[in-house]
Order: structure tokens, then sequence, then C-alpha cells
């Protein structure tokens, strides 16, 4: 009888443990099994990328940081989610939903899209100043999108594949367009280019306040179970790395120096491992 080979165990419980991070096994969840009916076909660019771990936990880290400086994004966030209390079960149920629109059989992509506007058309109130907010408003759902798009591609170019042709880059936006339309958004670009005029635009939409950089410490400093949150503070500082000097500036939040070789390398090392561990190619 063959000896059980150790790398493939390693392998094996590198892999469980992830899945455990992203799935609510208690309640029976599952990973999303990719399907040949997907939206998007096998190898496309946006597959690529957002099958990396660690770089879509970075880039959506850097992601929510850029979404809450939205005062409309900020406060259906405040209003109608658990956020203080389990930041992981959001997280877990945002990287659920990229990942069963990007690799699921569309049918269940077009169910989880549905699903999401039912939440949205629920969540609207009133702003600190009396203005009315909605989650269904085409400009702020351009905010979140156009933050995810930029920030989960940059985090793969700086962390897996720096030298993705633009062409690749390019259509990656015109897929992830696909999502954000169907959920709503509006403007949304296909281009890097157009992203980068998007998000220039909508900057303007932004305020600093404390509740903003109340919830910026939350999403950096909240830590979960394990060997996960032994690296969380890595993975911070590499998401902080990435966004814009203007927005850790209304952020409080200082550039890392010291500390951002060693998160450098902390977050490319697991990312290796993990692409071992799955059997990935960059």
């Amino acid at each position: 009888m063959a000896r059980p080979d150790p790398i493939e165990i390693a392998r094996s419980k590198l892999v469980d443990g992830v899945r455990a991070v992203f799935n609510d096994t208690a309640s029976g969840e599952a990973p999303i099994p990719p399907s040949d009916e997907a939206w998007f076909a096998k190898d496309s660019p946006i597959r690529m990328v957002h099958a990396d771990v660690v770089s879509m936990m970075v880039g959506g880290v850097s992601a929510l940081l850029l979404q809450m400086l939205h005062p409309h994004a900020l406060r259906g966030v405040l209003d109608f989610s658990d956020f203080r209390h389990d930041m992981h079960g959001r997280l877990r149920r945002t990287a659920r939903f990229i990942a069963v629109t990007t690799y699921g059989h569309r049918d269940d992509a077009d169910a989880a899209i549905d699903r999401v506007n039912r939440i949205h058309a629920q969540v609207k109130g009133t702003l600190p100043d009396g203005s009315p907010y909605s989650a269904t408003d085409p400009r702020v759902l351009a905010w979140v999108h156009v933050t995810e798009a930029l920030m989960f591609l940059e985090a793969w170019l700086v962390h897996v594949r720096p030298a993705m042709p633009m062409a690749e880059q390019d259509e990656y936006f015109r897929q992830f367009a696909l999502i954000a339309r169907r959920l709503g958004a509006d403007p949304v670009p296909e281009t890097k280019a157009e992203a980068q005029a998007v998000f220039r635009e909508l900057r303007g939409d932004l305020k600093s306040t404390r509740e903003a950089r109340e919830v910026a410490q939350l999403i950096l400093k909240g830590r979960t179970h394990g060997a996960a949150g032994a690296v969380q503070p890595f993975l911070a500082t590499a998401a902080v790395e990435l966004i814009p000097s203007f927005a850790r500036t209304m952020l409080e939040l200082e550039r890392p120096r010291w500390s951002a070789l060693p998160s450098r390398l902390v977050t490319n090392g697991m990312g290796k491992t993990l692409r071992w561990a799955f059997k990935q190619k960059p």
C-alpha cells in the first residue's frame, strides 16, 4: 500500500484552510464550482485576476477603503449591515458573489445579481445633512465598481503579473463591465483609461469623515483567527500602499515606509504558496 504523499497532504490542508475562510461551512456552504457555462471563458483576464486569492484580498481591502470615502456607500453600510460586528461575514459574502459571477454557471450568476439588486432596493435612507441616499443610485454603484475593478487589477499587477499586456487589462474592464451594468452602475468603463477617467470624475463625490476613518481602522485592524489572522497585518499594509495618496490623507493613514518591504515579501510569498497549493499559474 502506497504511503500518503506529505507534499500532497500539505497542499490539501492549505486548500481546505483557504476554502474554510471564504465559505460558511457551518451553514453548508461549499466552494463555487467553475462552470463551462459561465459568463466568461476559461483563462480570460477576469478569471485569471479573480482566481488569485492573495491579490484579491489586498485589492478588496483597498477598494473597501476607497468606498468608505463615499458618504452614500458609507451610510448604507452603517445603516443596513452588521459590518462592525461581522466584518468577516460581509467580506466572505462579497467574495462569494465575485466567485459565482466570475466562475459559476450563468444561471447562478443571474440569480446572485438578482438577489443583490433586491437587497439594494431596500437600502435607502437619509444622510446626516438631511439629503437622501439609495443603494440603487447608478453613480454610487459606479464608484463601488470602479474602485473594485481598479484595485483588483492593480493588486494583480503589483503582486502577481506586472507585465500583463494592456490589451488584456482593457479586456478585464470590458468583462467586469457586464456585471456592473447588471447591478445598475453608470457610468461603466470598458478600458483602463476609461476607468481612471471615471475614478477622477467621481472623486469629487468623496468626503473625509470621522465615521469613514473609524471604519477604515476597523477594516485594517480587525482580526480573523488562525493563520489568516497572522498574515492580515501584512495584507493590510499592502492594501494601504495600493490606494492613492489623496485617499490615505482623507482617511488619515500614513503611507507604509519601513513596513512596506516586509509586507510585500510576505504578501508575494503567500501568493506564490497558495498558487502552488491550488495548482495555478499566473
